[in-house]
C-alpha cells in the first residue's frame, strides 16, 4: 500500500469584493478570525474557522483570476437547519428552499453577498 500524499486539508479560499463585510458575516455565523494580515502589499488574507476545526475559510480579494459568484462546494453543518435557514434569510442573504427529505438530513444552500454558494445540512 502506498503512503498517502496528503494528510489533511487546511484552508479553502473564497473570493469576495469586500473582505471586511464578508468577515463580519462569517463571524456572525460563529467562525472565529484566526489570521487577518496583509501578506504582501495589496493582498490581505483573512482566515476564519469554527472552534476546534482544523479546516479554515480564507476570504481573499476578488480579481481577474479569482471571480466571485462561485459554487464553493463548502458544506457547513448545524444542529438546527430551520433556525439557520431563518437566520440566513434574516441577514438578507439568498437562501434556497429548505429540503426535508426522508433519506437525508434537513438541508439548504445560500449565497453570500457576492453570490458565492454555500451548503448547510443538519448534523
Amino acid at each position: 500500500m502506498t503512503k498517502p500524499t496528503f494528510t489533511g486539508m487546511h484552508t479553502v479560499a473564497v473570493p469576495v469584493t469586500d473582505q471586511e463585510r464578508s468577515k463580519a458575516l462569517f463571524e456572525r455565523f460563529g467562525l472565529e478570525t484566526r489570521l487577518d494580515t496583509e501578506l504582501q502589499p495589496g493582498f490581505r488574507w483573512i482566515e476564519l474557522a469554527l472552534a476546534d476545526s482544523p479546516t479554515s475559510l480564507a476570504l481573499v480579494q476578488t480579481g481577474p483570476q479569482l471571480p466571485v459568484g462561485i459554487d464553493t462546494g463548502i458544506r457547513l453543518t448545524t444542529p438546527d437547519a430551520r433556525a439557520a435557514h431563518a437566520g440566513v434569510i434574516e441577514l438578507g442573504l439568498d437562501a434556497g428552499e429548505l429540503l426535508d427529505w426522508e433519506t437525508a438530513p434537513l438541508m439548504f444552500s445560500f449565497t453570500d453577498y457576492d453570490g458565492n454558494r454555500f451548503y448547510v445540512s443538519q448534523a
